[in-house]
């Protein structure tokens, strides 16, 4: 992946603009999403590995999107049922009507900014990700929600 060849290139460039920590998401289709992340990580330049984040979707984003069918089902004025499969990316990317030339990033920021995200925790990849996400918060002295509150 042309990322990773790049990763050394981007920490430099993230850090010059003072970012504090960066956030990398990637998928893992059918493979593990731990052996994912810890290749990941593995191919990360070693400096650089504490100002980051790794987080792994189990099969891809849309899993975690659509952890909550319900939710997403009602805003898209669609059937829950049909988001409740093994990887619901071809429904829920035709639902949203999301082609290669219009990824509807605005439209689904705002469904995630606006998702129960403490129902995603049931999802062992997110939680890995959002206790990654805690504990830099954490140790940078920032406040983050807990989610495991809301449960």
């Amino acid at each position: 992946m042309a990322i990773r060849r790049e990763y050394a290139r981007i920490c430099d460039e993230l850090q010059l603009k003072g970012v504090d920590v960066m956030i990398f998401l990637t998928d893992c289709d059918t493979a593990d999403w731990r052996v994912v992340q810890r290749n990941e990580r593995d191919r990360f330049p070693a400096e650089r590995l504490e100002l980051s984040v790794h987080g792994v979707a189990d099969r891809n984003i849309e899993c975690w999107i659509c952890v909550e069918a319900d939710y997403i089902a009602g805003r898209l004025q669609i059937e829950a049922r049909v988001l409740r499969v093994a990887d619901p990316k071809g429904v829920f990317q035709a639902a949203m009507r999301i082609t290669r030339d219009d990824r509807k990033e605005v439209e689904i920021a705002a469904l995630v900014r606006e998702a129960p995200l403490h129902r995603w925790l049931r999802e062992p990849s997110f939680e890995d990700f959002y206790e990654q996400l805690r504990d830099k918060s954490a140790r940078l002295g920032c406040q983050m929600e807990n989610l495991r509150e809301r449960r």
